[in-house]
């Protein structure tokens, strides 16, 4: 791949291994973060930090998550190849790459018309051909590809959105970090095969908030 240099691979390395002694165990999430370039979804003054387990931002107001979060949030998802997964949050398109590495149809919503072009061409120099990108609000979901076999929200949600779980299949996860009263909350919601909807709570975490509309 154009601009990823053996310095760079030894890097991710390293940055996996760091993972798994912070407990990432899925190995198919550590494979992918392996092989997925951050340094390449970042702006060139971060190169030489990319490879650290931070939060960088990546302008209109957005982060590019910590390696630790997205392979968190990966894992949760239980991905098989082939599943068809929605994305709210492009950015800067690297979680998006991450999903697509392990094999899924990737579905990615972003509501910042910059944000949105830039990670569409930046997927599309990177080979990343399965990642289908709009512009538009996450709230609203992507309905005429729905149902989706997970979904997967990746900035702090007031609530937990209605149209988004309308539009999962039965069997599905929705993964998201859920403000509340104690902090935001990472939590999984399963659609079982009755209609109802099942709540997992797990880690808390800070993600910039998930808002409504879309910014021109």
């Amino acid at each position: 791949m154009v601009g990823d240099s053996h310095k760079h691979q030894g890097m991710r390395k390293k940055l996996v291994d760091q993972l798994r002694r912070k407990g990432i165990q899925d190995e198919r999430v550590l494979a992918a973060v392996a092989s997925v370039p951050r340094h390449l979804f970042l702006d060139p003054a971060f190169l030489e930090h990319a490879y650290e387990d931070k939060a960088f931002r990546i302008g209109a107001g957005q982060t590019i998550s910590q390696p630790y979060t997205v392979a968190y949030q990966s894992s949760l998802l239980e991905l098989k190849p082939g599943m068809k997964v929605l994305e709210i949050g492009t950015g800067s398109g690297y979680q998006a790459s991450i999903l697509a590495a392990m094999g899924a149809k990737v579905f990615s919503i972003e509501r910042h018309k910059s944000l949105f072009e830039e990670a569409k061409e930046r997927l599309r120099m990177l080979g990343y051909s399965k990642v289908k990108t709009f512009f538009g609000d996450g709230f609203l979901g992507q309905p005429s590809f729905a149902p989706y076999d997970r979904i997967l929200i990746t900035a702090a949600a007031p609530e937990i959105p209605r149209l988004l779980l309308e539009q999962l299949a039965v069997g599905g996860f929705l993964v998201l970090p859920l403000d509340s009263e104690n902090g935001t909350m990472m939590i999984r919601i399963t659609k079982a095969p009755s209609g109802e909807f099942v709540r997992e709570d797990f880690e808390n975490f800070r993600f910039v908030p998930m808002l409504k509309g879309k910014v021109f």
